[in-house]
């Protein structure tokens, strides 16, 4: 089976960093766009930024000049570098990536279990 293994959240402060990873492990055959979302409570899911096989990625406005996505072909992981950070940051991320299994079968949507990341005042 497919697995995302999220790692690296915590809480920091206003202003501070955190590096996120999420390593894909299993049986598949390729991968090809990575991303990140976030759930603070009481607010809808949101794409916080997304990086395809090859090409530039794609950030949510508000942590644009913030956060940087990245990603590692080789070993399977993608990173998310989270910068300045800011209380409304707060919130559990989730790693996804686009997988497909095995030759004889589609893509699928594989996400993470989820980390908390917390910035406090």
């Amino acid at each position: 089976q497919v697995r995302l293994v999220e790692s690296g959240g915590g809480s920091v402060q206003v202003g501070g960093s955190l590096r996120l990873s999420c390593a894909a492990s299993g049986s598949f055959v390729v991968i090809n766009a990575m991303g990140w979302y976030r759930q603070a409570p009481g607010k809808q899911r949101e794409l916080v930024a997304r990086i395809p096989s090859s090409g530039p990625p794609t950030y949510t406005e508000s942590v644009k000049g913030r956060f940087t996505i990245s990603r590692d072909i080789a070993r399977n992981t993608v990173y998310l570098q989270m910068d300045s950070m800011k209380p409304e940051d707060t919130a559990v991320y989730n790693c996804s990536a686009n997988i497909r299994p095995d030759w004889s079968r589609p893509y699928y949507v594989y996400w993470g279990q989820g980390t908390q990341v917390t910035v406090s005042s």
